[in-house]
């Protein structure tokens, strides 16, 4: 038997997220799809909505950056759950979707904005403190550069030396310098995927 399913929606509520004995993660979720269609010449639209559970590292990430409201595809398998109402109410039961994969959808989240942020920030430091290190250095090999050098004594056959302009080291920055990759802009709409 083949038991396959692949949904694209929107989070119905944030992810509730518990873990077991042994430390594996579980979080759970629902997720609301809808169908347009029309029907006797009207215009409709049918929302469904189903609950969705993720197991292991697929739960944490999901934690991470899903919040109500996010698009994403998960592809998993339909399980069919049943219990006792703790009313009387006679037995409960329903579908669900245990999550094998899933892909993040839609515009970055405020999370994944303010951790890319985060993370430019980072690297922005470690180039900051290099170019303070290298501004001394680079004002001292300016001065040097800059010096007047005294005349020099005359050559024993009674001629005037040469003086010759010292020649100019490269900076560290100029030694730093690597040729640079072109910025290739690509949206959404253009990845085959």
């Amino acid at each position: 038997m083949y038991n396959k399913i692949i949904l694209v929606g929107n989070l119905t509520r944030d992810i509730e997220i518990r873990y077991t004995g042994s430390g594996v993660a579980i979080s759970s979720t629902a997720i609301a799809t809808s169908r347009k269609f029309t029907s006797n010449g009207e215009k409709k639209e049918e929302t469904c909505f189903v609950d969705i559970t993720f197991f292991g590292r697929s739960a944490e990430v999901a934690n991470q950056y899903l919040r109500k409201g996010s698009k994403i595809l998960v592809e998993g398998r339909l399980q069919f759950e049943q219990w006792e109402d703790k009313n009387g109410g006679g037995k409960r039961s329903k579908h669900s979707v245990i999550v094998e994969t899933m892909q993040m959808l839609g515009e970055k989240s405020a999370v994944q904005q303010q951790q890319q942020q985060q993370q430019q920030q980072q690297y922005a430091q470690p180039a900051q403190q290099q170019q303070q290190y290298a501004q001394p250095a680079q004002q001292q090999q300016y001065a040097q550069q800059q010096q007047v050098q005294p005349p020099l004594p005359p050559l024993p056959n009674g001629q005037q030396p040469q003086q010759y302009a010292p020649q100019a080291q490269p900076t560290q920055q100029q030694q730093m310098q690597q040729p640079t990759l072109p910025q290739i802009e690509i949206t959404e709409d253009e990845i085959p995927f």
